[in-house]
């Protein structure tokens, strides 16, 4: 639909990062429209994971060969910001955009084995962003440390009079300790995220998280979301609605794809978005303008931001309650390969992969991605820690604290690795910006 097209210009996002010096190497693939979970429905062709080709990944995989008897697959990266994860876990940038709708950022992050921030609704503006969902968008932070995604937090941050939903209190950047006490920090662990499906190694090292953070002195309990059962539906029917609403602008006369068969104005409109929109996005237009039908407004979509409602009450609840942070999966399990991928259409596909994800957006929480472990294949296992709005020092404090207890290790690629011992030393530290 937007083949050829120059936006007039930057998003504020990307002219905060330009102002303050930084190197804007490019644009990242992802699902087309931001609607997807793998980053396999482009235009440009699916992402494919960095860790495919990693020397953990592969020596692995030398030992069982049975899993990559087909030479032709590959690994997926999540979505749909699955290229700007895999831009930094490849080691290309320092830091990368994303967009988070129902975790968008902090999916594909979690798969690459990097950091994925979705910061507070309102915190971040959303002026340039191509909008999915107006009121859960949100632009993601992917780097390859919580201290990174703090730096380039403190960059983006503050208001923005070209986006009436950024708030109007200034935002102070804000620098995390290198020395942390969690014993003064409440860690909530919510009983409905034993989700049918969750890997048993995911599970493991979701509760080794809880142990650890007890031996440190946390106070850690378990809390209870009762409406989180309902949320996916409720995400989606919200979703395809606001889709339905945001991809009308896309009719071919002010900008993008414009058909040639042109014998009306009707026929014109049909054609363009027929050529212009891949099925994906069709079908969830489709169902957003039935959700908006005079007859199943009531029914759907209102009775869905009800519960959008309770959802956010249930988060308001604990946080009251003197819990500081929520530990949670990011995903079901670690990367999957494209075949086993696609054996789900985009619809199934989405809600097993967002189900730990949307509610902070629903919520309007922060929330951050961190790998902690590699798996049985070596491939990177994530956690989810979601805070409380506009506290996004203490969030990613507390990530920061257990990032340092699990050192994730880097990334090895093959021949990087056999030339290592050529790279120069260095003794300092370069600035980000």
């Amino acid at each position: 639909m937007l083949k050829g097209y120059i936006p007039p210009f930057n998003a504020t996002v990307v002219q905060k990062l330009l102002d303050q010096g930084a190197v804007l190497m490019g644009k990242t693939n992802l699902d087309e429209f931001a609607m997807g979970s793998g980053s396999t429905d482009t235009i440009f062709g699916p992402v494919r994971n960095p860790w495919g080709y990693s020397r953990q990944y592969q020596e692995r995989c030398a030992q069982n060969p049975e899993d990559t008897k087909d030479s032709s697959d590959w690994l997926i990266t999540g979505g749909s910001s699955g290229g700007s994860a895999a831009s930094v876990a490849s080691l290309t940038c320092f830091a990368s955009l994303g967009s988070d709708t129902g975790g968008s950022t902090r999916n594909p992050a979690a798969y690459c084995g990097v950091v994925g921030l979705k910061p507070t609704y309102g915190l971040l503006s959303r002026h340039g962003l191509i909008p999915l969902v107006n009121s859960m968008d949100v632009p993601g932070i992917l780097t390859r440390s919580v201290h990174d995604a703090a730096t380039v937090l403190g960059v983006l941050g503050g208001h923005d009079p070209k986006d009436s939903t950024t708030v109007p209190e200034p935002f102070k950047p804000f620098s995390l300790p290198d020395e942390i006490d969690v014993r003064n920090v409440c860690v909530g662990i919510p009983r409905e995220y034993h989700a049918p499906g969750l890997s048993k190694e995911i599970l493991a090292h979701w509760t080794k998280a809880a142990e650890l953070f007890e031996k440190a002195g946390a106070r850690v309990v378990e809390v209870s979301l009762p409406h989180t059962q309902h949320s996916i539906v409720c995400y989606h029917v919200l979703c395809t609605a606001e889709v339905a609403s945001n991809m009308a602008r896309f009719d071919g006369l002010e900008y993008g794809h414009r058909s040639t068969i042109d014998s009306s104005t009707e026929v014109m409109y049909a054609s363009t978005r027929h050529e212009g929109f891949n099925d994906v996005v069709r079908g969830r237009i489709l169902s957003g303008n039935y959700f908006l039908l005079k007859q199943n407004y009531d029914r759907y979509f209102v009775k869905a931001q009800k519960v959008r409602r309770l959802i956010a009450n249930d988060f308001m609840k604990v946080f009251s309650s003197g819990v500081d942070v929520l530990l949670t999966p990011t995903t079901l399990s670690d990367a999957a390969r494209y075949s086993e991928f696609i054996k789900e259409d985009n619809r199934t596909r989405s809600a097993q992969e967002d189900i730990f994800t949307q509610c902070a957006n629903m919520a309007g929480l922060p929330a951050v991605t961190l790998p902690i472990a590699l798996s049985e294949r070596n491939l990177p296992i994530s956690l989810q820690f979601i805070g409380q709005g506009f506290r996004e020092k203490n969030l990613l404090t507390v990530a920061k604290w257990y990032e340092q207890q699990v050192k994730f290790p880097l990334i090895e690629f093959q021949d990087v690795a056999d030339h290592v011992s050529e790279f120069p030393k260095t003794t300092k530290s370069a600035s980000a910006f």
